[in-house]
C-alpha cells in the first residue's frame, strides 16, 4: 500500500512537470507579453497624441523623451510636459490634445501659449496630475466640475484667461491643493464657503474678477495660508475677524472692492504679515495698533479711516495713508520710511515736517516758515519763488526782479556762502539779483547751446545751477514779451502754477516778470517730452504697455486736478504730447500753461483760439467759446497717440467717413513693442482706448468730464468681452463701458 501511494505521488509529480508546469509557465509568459504589449501600446498612444497635436515641429517622435520640456519615467511614459522648459507648442485649441493618452502625467504646464477654446473635460482623466498650469492664454467658458476628479492636484493655476462662471463647489475635493490661482478672469458670484476644506492651501488668489458678496469667515480655518488676494472685485461687507486666525499669513490684498466697517484689531496681531493692501474701499475707524509694527508694505489709501497714526513703527518700507480722515501728530519714526504718502488728511504738521519726503504731506495744513534748503533734492519743500511766502499766516506779494531791477522783499541772509551760490530753491534766504545772475551765467545769457526746445511763443533752456541742481527755463520770445496778450497769458500761468500742487503737474520754482524779459523756472524732467520719446525708436521701445497706460493716467489726473481746482472757472489747456513731460522714472507731468485762459462760465467772455493743430477740438473751428470739453478732446488725441506711437490723424480721418473700413484694435497699436501678453495690459488698453474714443465725440456735451475719466481709470473693473485680437475700433466706440455719471 505504501509503495502504491508513493507511486501515485510520483505519477502526479511527473504529470505536473510534463503537463501542468509548461501550462503555468506559458500563462506567466503570456501575461508578461500582454503587459509589455500594453506598455508598448500606451507609449504608441503618447507618440500619436504628440503627432496629432502638431507639437512635434520636426522632432524625432521616437525620441520624444529626449525633448526639452518632456520628462519620462523609466518605462518611457511621459510624466511631465512643461513649456517653461523651452518646449514650444504652436497656438491651437486645447481640445485638440488627447489627454487620455498620458495616464502617467504628473505635471502639465502650458502657460502663455495663446491657447484658445474651453478647458476640455478630458483633462479630468489625468488622475495622477499634481501640477496644472494653463495661465496666460485665451481660454474661455466655465471651469468643468469634473476637474474635481484630479484629487492629487497640488497646484492649479488658470490666471490671466477669459474664464467665466462660478467656482464649482466640488473644488473642495482638492484636499492636497496648496496653490489655487484664478485671478484676472471673468469669474463671478460669491466666494464658495467650501474652500474652507482646502486645509493645505498656502496661496489663494482671486483678484481681478467680478466676485461679489462678502468674505466667508470660514476662510479663517485655512491655517496654512500665506497669501490671500481678493483685490479688484465687487466684494462688500466687513473684513471677518476670523482672518486673524491665519497666523502664517504674509500677504493680504483686499484692495479695490466695496469692503466696509473697521479694520479688525486681529489683523494687527498677525506677526508674519508683511504686505497689507486694503486701499480703495469704504473702511472707517482707526488703524490697528500693531499693523505698522509688523508690516513692511501698508496700503490704506482712499478709505475713510480716522484717528491718529499708531506710534509704534517697525521696519516699514512703504506706507500710503493718503485720502483718509486721519488726524493728530505724525510719529517721528516715519521720517525714515523710503516710500511715504500721507497726503490729503487732517494731520497736525509741526516743525518736524521738513524731514519728510516732498509731496508726502500735500493736502494737510503746514504751518510755519518754509523748510531751509538742503542738498538732498528729494527732501526739499516746494520753493516759494512763485507769488508769495507765508509770513504770520498772510500771503504777501513777492516779485522777482530782472535785468538790474533789484529786490522787492529784502530778507536777511544768514550765510554768505549761500548768498554767493544763489540757491534758486531757497529764494527767501537771499536777494533775487544773485539768483538771476546765476541763471544768466548758467545759460550764457540764454545761449542756443542750452536751448532744449522751442514753442510757439517761447524757448526752453536747461540750466545747471551752482548748487548742482538742474532746472528748465521757459523764456518768452522778445516780440511776445512785448505783447500785452501774451503778458496776460504769462501771468495766468504763474497764477495757476502758484495755486496748484499736484504730483502730475510741473513744479514752478521761480519767475522773472518784466516787460523786457519774462521767463519761468521749472523743475527739469530728465526724459523730456512724450512726443520725443514716441518719435525715437529706442525710447519708444522702453515704453511698454504698462508704462504707457501710467503716462495716460498721470496726464488725466493732472487735468482732473486742474479742472477741479479752478472751478468754477474754466481752463483751456492746449494738451499735446509735447507738453506731457516724463521724469527719470517715467512719471508723467503736464507742463506749459502759457495758453491758459481763465473765464467766468456765467459770462459771455470769449478768447482767441489758441491751440496746436491736430489736438484742438473741432468746435473751435466755428466757435471761440472755450470749455473744459476742449481739454477732454485734446486728452483723447494724446491718449491715442500714446497707444499708437504716432498722431492718430489717419484713424480720426477714417472714423469720420460714412463707410469707414473695419479697423482692428491690435492693428493700431505701436508695432515697435510686442502686442500685449498679460491680461491686465489687454484690459488697460481696451479701457484707455474706449475712453479716448469717448473723448473724441464730435458733440462736446456727449464727452465725459475729466473727473469721470479719472474715476474710470481708478476704479473700472469691466471685463474683456471679446478676445483681444478680435476687438475692433467700432466695437469700442459703441461699447457701453463708459457712461457719464455712471460712477
Amino acid at each position: 500500500m505504501a509503495n502504491s501511494g508513493c507511486s501515485s505521488l510520483a505519477l502526479l509529480r511527473l504529470m505536473f512537470v510534463e503537463t501542468l508546469f509548461p501550462l503555468v509557465l506559458l500563462t506567466v509568459m503570456s501575461a508578461n507579453i500582454m503587459v509589455a504589449a500594453s506598455n508598448s501600446s500606451s507609449l504608441n498612444e503618447e507618440q500619436k497624441a504628440l503627432l496629432h497635436s502638431s507639437w512635434t515641429e520636426g522632432r524625432n517622435i521616437s525620441k520624444h523623451c529626449d525633448w526639452t520640456g518632456i520628462v519620462c519615467n523609466e518605462a518611457g511614459s511621459v510624466t511631465d510636459i512643461s513649456t517653461r522648459r523651452y518646449f514650444f507648442i504652436p497656438s491651437s485649441e486645447l481640445r485638440n490634445f488627447n489627454f487620455t493618452a498620458f495616464p502617467n502625467l504628473i505635471r502639465l504646464e502650458l502657460s502663455g501659449l495663446g491657447l484658445k477654446g474651453i478647458i476640455p473635460t478630458e483633462i479630468s482623466s489625468l488622475t495622477k496630475l499634481m501640477y496644472l498650469d494653463l495661465s496666460s492664454n485665451y481660454l474661455e467658458g466655465e471651469l468643468p466640475a469634473s476637474l474635481s476628479r484630479l484629487t492629487q492636484l497640488r497646484i492649479f493655476n488658470v490666471s490671466n484667461n477669459f474664464l467665466s462662471g462660478m467656482i464649482p463647489s466640488s473644488f473642495n475635493h482638492f484636499k492636497y491643493l496648496f496653490h489655487l490661482s484664478l485671478d484676472s478672469n471673468n469669474f463671478k458670484g460669491p466666494i464658495p464657503v467650501e474652500l474652507k476644506n482646502l486645509k493645505g492651501l498656502k496661496q489663494l488668489t482671486l483678484s481681478n474678477n467680478s466676485f461679489n458678496g462678502s468674505i466667508p469667515p470660514t476662510l479663517g480655518q485655512l491655517e496654512n495660508l500665506k497669501c490671500l488676494s481678493f483685490g479688484s472685485n465687487h466684494i462688500e461687507g466687513p473684513i471677518p475677524i476670523e482672518l486673524g486666525h491665519l497666523i502664517h499669513l504674509e500677504v493680504l490684498d483686499l484692495s479695490d472692492n466695496k469692503i466696509s466697517g473697521v479694520i479688525p484689531y486681529e489683523i494687527g496681531q498677525l506677526s508674519r504679515l508683511s504686505t497689507l493692501d486694503i486701499s480703495n474701499n469704504n473702511l472707517e475707524g482707526p488703524i490697528p495698533f500693531d499693523i505698522l509694527n509688523h508690516c513692511r508694505v501698508v496700503q490704506l489709501s482712499n478709505n475713510s479711516l480716522c484717528g491718529g497714526i499708531p506710534s509704534q513703527i517697525g521696519n516699514l518700507f512703504s506706507l500710503d495713508l493718503s485720502y483718509n480722515n486721519l488726524s493728530g501728530k505724525i510719529p517721528k519714526g516715519l521720517h525714515s520710511v523710503p516710500y511715504l504718502n500721507m497726503s490729503y488728511n487732517s494731520f497736525v504738521v509741526d516743525h518736524n515736517y521738513c524731514g519728510f519726503p516732498k509731496d508726502s504731506l500735500i493736502g494737510n495744513k503746514i504751518p510755519g516758515p518754509p523748510c531751509p534748503s538742503t542738498h538732498d533734492y528729494n527732501y526739499l519743500p516746494l520753493p516759494v519763488l512763485i507769488l508769495g511766502s507765508i509770513i504770520n499766516g498772510t500771503w504777501i506779494s513777492l516779485v522777482f526782479v530782472c535785468w538790474g531791477i533789484h529786490v522787492f522783499c529784502p530778507y536777511e541772509v544768514k550765510y554768505e556762502e549761500r548768498r554767493r551760490n544763489g540757491d534758486i530753491f531757497s529764494i527767501w534766504n537771499y536777494d533775487g539779483k544773485i539768483a538771476f545772475e546765476d541763471i544768466i551765467k548758467a545759460t550764457e545769457d540764454f545761449g542756443m547751446r542750452y536751448c532744449i526746445g522751442t514753442g510757439a511763443y517761447g524757448s526752453v533752456y536747461k540750466a545747471k545751477l551752482p548748487s548742482g541742481k538742474s532746472v528748465a527755463l521757459k523764456k518768452l520770445h522778445r516780440t511776445e514779451s512785448e505783447n500785452p496778450l501774451f503778458y496776460e497769458c504769462f501771468k495766468n500761468e504763474v497764477k495757476i502754477l502758484s495755486e496748484i500742487r499736484h504730483r502730475n503737474i510741473i513744479r514752478l520754482y521761480g519767475y522773472c516778470l518784466h516787460n523786457k524779459c519774462m521767463f519761468l523756472i521749472y523743475e527739469y524732467m530728465e526724459k523730456g517730452s512724450l512726443f520725443y520719446n514716441l518719435a525715437i525708436d529706442e525710447e519708444a521701445q522702453e515704453l511698454n504697455w504698462n508704462k504707457r497706460v501710467n503716462i495716460i493716467k498721470g496726464t488725466a489726473f493732472a487735468l482732473t486736478h486742474m479742472h477741479h481746482h479752478c472751478s468754477p472757472a474754466i481752463v483751456h489747456r492746449d494738451v499735446t504730447s509735447s507738453n506731457v513731460l516724463l521724469s527719470s522714472n517715467l512719471e508723467a507731468c503736464l507742463s506749459d500753461f502759457g495758453t491758459a485762459k481763465l473765464l467766468n462760465p456765467d459770462s459771455s467772455n470769449q478768447t482767441l483760439l489758441v491751440g496746436t493743430c491736430g489736438y484742438v477740438a473741432p468746435e473751435l473751428a466755428y466757435s471761440i467759446n472755450v470749455t473744459t470739453k476742449c481739454d477732454v478732446y485734446s486728452f483723447g488725441v494724446v491718449t491715442l497717440e500714446t497707444i499708437m506711437g504716432e498722431h492718430p490723424k489717419e484713424l480720426l480721418s477714417n472714423m469720420s467717413k460714412p463707410s469707414a473700413p473695419k479697423i482692428m484694435l491690435k492693428d493700431i497699436l505701436d508695432s515697435r513693442i510686442p502686442l500685449p501678453f498679460l491680461r491686465k495690459d489687454m484690459r488697460d488698453i481696451v479701457l484707455v482706448v474706449t475712453l479716448a474714443l469717448a473723448c473724441l465725440h464730435p458733440n462736446p456735451k456727449s464727452r465725459p468730464s475729466m473727473q469721470d475719466i479719472a474715476k474710470e481709470l481708478l476704479f473700472s473693473k469691466s471685463p474683456l468681452l471679446w478676445h483681444f485680437d478680435g476687438i475692433s475700433i467700432h466695437q469700442l466706440v459703441n461699447q457701453e463701458m463708459y457712461a457719464i455719471g455712471k460712477n
